[in-house]
Order: C-alpha cells, then sequence, then structure tokens
C-alpha cells in the first residue's frame, strides 16, 4: 500500500498536462514497470489514441480487434497480454462509470513463472481510475486530454455540442448510461443531459432544429436555460416552461427545440415525463422491445408562454430504456426506407447482452449498416442514442 499511496500523490501533484509522465515516473520507481502508456478513446469510439507526443502524428489502435479495445469494451477490470519476459495490464481508465480509454502498464514477470501478485493489479486498477478522475480535473486548465481523443478536426457545431454533455457513460447503484452522438466529428442539433440528487435523476435529450453552428447555438442555449432552471430546484414542467420562455424571446418562434424531459424517483422507479417533441422512448423488458408512446406537447421556443405538464409512467427493475433522436428512427436509406421502429427493435435487441455503454454505439453500428451497407462506416445525419438500465434502489446484485 505504500507503493500504491506513493504513485497517488505523483498523480495528485502532477502538473494538469503532465499526468502520463508522472504515471510513468512513479509506476516505474514502485511497481518496476518498464512500459506505461495512457489510450484516451475518440469521439466516436473507434479508435484508442496516446496523449503521449503531437496528436497530428498519433498512430490510433482500433478498438475493434485489439487487445486494448477489448480491455475498453470488457465488463472485466482488467485484460492481460503475456509476453516472454513481461506482461502488460491494459487497464480501464474511468470517472464515475464513465470509461475514457486504457492505462497499459507493462511489468516484469516475476521469477520462476510466477503471476503478478493479485495484491499488485488490484492497486493498479485503482490507481487508472485515480488517473481518469485527474484527467477530469486537468480538462479545466489543458487541451492535451481532449486533443487525444480526436481522430480527426471537430467542426465549431461539434465543439460546441461535446463540451455541453455531461460524459458518455455514468454508473450508480440503482442505473447504468450510455449516450453517443453521431457522426461524432460533425453533430449540431442533438443533445443529451443529466443530473441527480439523493432521490432524483433528471434526464433531457434534445434535438434542435437546423443545421451546423445555428443549430449547435440554438441547443446550447436550449441546454443551458434548462440547467439554469433545475438548479432553481423546480420540477420539470416549469424547467420546460422557462427554457421555452427563453428560446421564444431570443428567437420568436422561428427555431424551437424539440425536448423529451424525465426526473426518475430513485425510490419507487416513479417517473415524471414532458414530452416536447420528437425524441423517442423504448423499453426492453423481459424480452419484449416496445415503443413508450406519450402525449406529444409543442417544442420548446415555438410559442409564447406554452404551458407544459406532466405525465407518468413506472420503472421495474431489469427494464432498459433506449432514447433515440429523430436521426435515428426517421433514417432513409439509399432507396427510401426509414429504419423505422421494426429495425430499431431489433436493434434493441440484439444489443441486450451489452452494458449499457456499448449499447448506443451498437445501434449507431446497424444503422449505419442499414442506411449505406458497401462501407458503412458512418451515420451522415445527426443521430443520438442513449441508453438507461435500471437497477432500482437496494436491488442491485
Amino acid at each position: 500500500m505504500t507503493n500504491f499511496l506513493a504513485v497517488e500523490r505523483a498523480l495528485r501533484t502532477a502538473a494538469p498536462y503532465d499526468l502520463l509522465p508522472a504515471a510513468r515516473a512513479a509506476l516505474a520507481e514502485h511497481y518496476g514497470a518498464v512500459h506505461v502508456d495512457l489510450l484516451l478513446a475518440d469521439y466516436s469510439c473507434k479508435v484508442l489514441q496516446s496523449v503521449d507526443g503531437d496528436p497530428a502524428d498519433a498512430r490510433p489502435v482500433p478498438i475493434r480487434g485489439s487487445a486494448q479495445g477489448r480491455a475498453f469494451d470488457s465488463r472485466e477490470r482488467v485484460q492481460m497480454t503475456g509476453y516472454e519476459d513481461s506482461v502488460d495490464l491494459h487497464v480501464p481508465v474511468t470517472a464515475h462509470g464513465d470509461r475514457l480509454g486504457i492505462l497499459v502498464v507493462r511489468l516484469p514477470v516475476p521469477p520462476a513463472g510466477e503471476k503478478v501478485a493479485p495484491h499488485v493489479v488490484d492497486e493498479i486498477i485503482a490507481l487508472a481510475d485515480i488517473v481518469g478522475h485527474e484527467i477530469l480535473v486537468a480538462d479545466r486548465d489543458t487541451d492535451v486530454y481532449l486533443q487525444a481523443r480526436r481522430d480527426g478536426r471537430l467542426t465549431l457545431a461539434a465543439e460546441v455540442q461535446w463540451q455541453l454533455l455531461p460524459g458518455r457513460a455514468c454508473a450508480r447503484a440503482e442505473y447504468e448510461i450510455g449516450a453517443q452522438l453521431e457522426p461524432a466529428y460533425a453533430i449540431y442539433g442533438d443533445n443529451f443531459d443529466w443530473a441527480e440528487t439523493e432521490t432524483t435523476l433528471t434526464l433531457g435529450v434534445t434535438n434542435g432544429m437546423g443545421e451546423g453552428i445555428q443549430a449547435s447555438l440554438l441547443t446550447s442555449l436550449a441546454v443551458n436555460a434548462l440547467r439554469n432552471a433545475r438548479r432553481a430546484g423546480i420540477g420539470i414542467a416549469d424547467q420546460a416552461a422557462l427554457a421555452d420562455q427563453a428560446l421564444f424571446a431570443q428567437y420568436r418562434g422561428e427555431e424551437y427545440v424539440a425536448t423529451l424531459l424525465l426526473s426518475f424517483d430513485l425510490d419507487t422507479g416513479r417517473v415524471e415525463v414532458v414530452d416536447g417533441g420528437s425524441p423517442q422512448l423504448w423499453r426492453h423488458r423481459d424480452r419484449t422491445v416496445e415503443h413508450i408512446p406519450f402525449e406529444a406537447q409543442l417544442p420548446l421556443g415555438m410559442f409564447e408562454e406554452t404551458d407544459y405538464v406532466t405525465q407518468e409512467f413506472q420503472v421495474e427493475p431489469g427494464d432498459r430504456l433506449v432514447f433515440v433522436s429523430d436521426g435515428v428512427f426517421a433514417a432513409l436509406s439509399a432507396k427510401g426506407e426509414a429504419f423505422g421502429e421494426k429495425m430499431l427493435a431489433r436493434a434493441i435487441q440484439a444489443a441486450r447482452l451489452l452494458p449499457a455503454a456499448a449499447v448506443p454505439r451498437a445501434i449507431l453500428h446497424e444503422l449505419s449498416a442499414y442506411l449505406d451497407p458497401e462501407p458503412g462506416p458512418d451515420v451522415d445525419d445527426d443521430a443520438l442514442v442513449l441508453c438507461l438500465d435500471w437497477f432500482g434502489r437496494a436491488t442491485r446484485p
């Protein structure tokens, strides 16, 4: 434990841009590490890139088909790759359930062919979590880690949208969340947000009209107006009403934002909903996948002083909720056929064994293959998928 505390101290006191050099020096001194690297997932979650060196010269490691990628996607806490005289530990770097990347630590093989001591593995896993939290703190003062996440240049609209997000995943005792925006490097109108208290989870999915920077500025105003109202301690109906007023005051009804707002009671599973537009909610319960419709109300900012009312439904332990924007369910193939309810239900069913954080990427991959089965690399239109797995309070194994 003395070694662990020494490395932890080195990470806590490192300059914001200097986490990897500090980790290398401390892990070499206290654990005998002969190689250390920090790889972060890019915005599309397709490659892992080292924070070491110039981002323009980085050699990305594909998440699919690599040892590092298997560690990133796996439910396991560590993956090992053995060599003749050393072993690589591939440890997920996380922050409150959000996997940021992988810490690779190469240790010499102990004498007589022994395995790496279990307590050493446990301590490096814990240190990887500390690295994740330090990255979040360091992002306030340096661009090093944000640059490492880029496999290409973001549009200005995408830059605005990604800076709005709370993260790509979140894990608590009562629930797990995973979300993804595509095209990751050119997103403009879709967004998501969440916040929790001791007793509630507030979740919002927004879809601003238009394209480019104008759509991202519209969505930015909507998200921040909703946050401002939420932080005043009022309910989601009033949050929607105040955000509606802010948008109408700015755009006079010429531009508006489709929004789905939900407030979960963590003790009971009761959910209040305000449906203000196009984002859809699908539920996977037992073996059934179904669309959960609500009474649609006006999008935020369409008319002056719109009144919003809440509806209610109940979530049960084991439920999976999947939220999608119109860029998913209304996306058209080259033949002009919509992805639609049948294909979306099939994609949700196919991802049933994946953790919540991996579900959005799986659904978007199915969408991409449907829209363009030949190359199928990306989704062209603005598309959002958010997955929430509900465990309930005091029921999660």
